[in-house]
């Protein structure tokens, strides 16, 4: 499957599956300054240099880890968003404490369904959402980082948990 065709089967399909919130919440945290597309062209980067988005691991990396994903000439050469992802991944981790997955604690925000939003034209498509806005206050007051509102809210359209339907499409 061609990247750009990953980005497109991918974007907006309900998922509960930790791993790929894991690497969509990486695919926002670096998607900052960037498009979401071309963050999620990295995707095989993302999971080769954060251990398949396998967050316990990624949990538990030193800061000679994030060294070395900073000299990986595919990555994204951002060393505050690799340290992000990590701080992401020990969020979640701490997050267990509470629910039963990562998927349950973002779930749970919106009654287990998703969030339609019905706009007449694409113009009218806002970034961020009050849900989201929530949701981000929420994840920073339980340690993670880059997840501002828009962020949020871009991880939450790709996660499928919030939906977007334009009218004039």
């Amino acid at each position: 499957m061609s990247k750009s065709q990953w980005y497109s089967d991918r974007w907006g399909e309900p998922t509960h599956d930790d791993r790929m919130l894991f690497l969509l919440l990486t695919v926002g945290v670096f998607q900052a300054g960037l498009s979401w597309q071309a963050a999620a062209s990295k995707r095989e980067v993302f999971e080769r240099n954060f251990c398949g988005m396998d967050f316990r691991k990624v949990a538990a990396f030193f800061p000679e880890d994030i060294e070395q994903i900073a000299k990986d000439p595919e990555m994204i050469q951002n060393r505050r968003k690799i340290k992000a992802v990590v701080q992401n991944a020990r969020a979640i981790v701490l997050l267990l404490n509470d629910y039963d997955s990562f998927a349950d604690y973002l779930w749970d925000f919106v009654g287990g369904v998703p969030v339609l939003h019905e706009y007449e034209t694409a113009e009218e498509v806002p970034n961020t959402l009050p849900e989201a806005t929530v949701i981000a206050k929420d994840m920073k007051k339980r340690g993670f980082t880059f997840v501002g509102p828009i962020v949020t809210c871009m991880f939450l359209k790709a996660a499928g948990i919030m939906q977007d339907r334009v009218w004039d499409s």
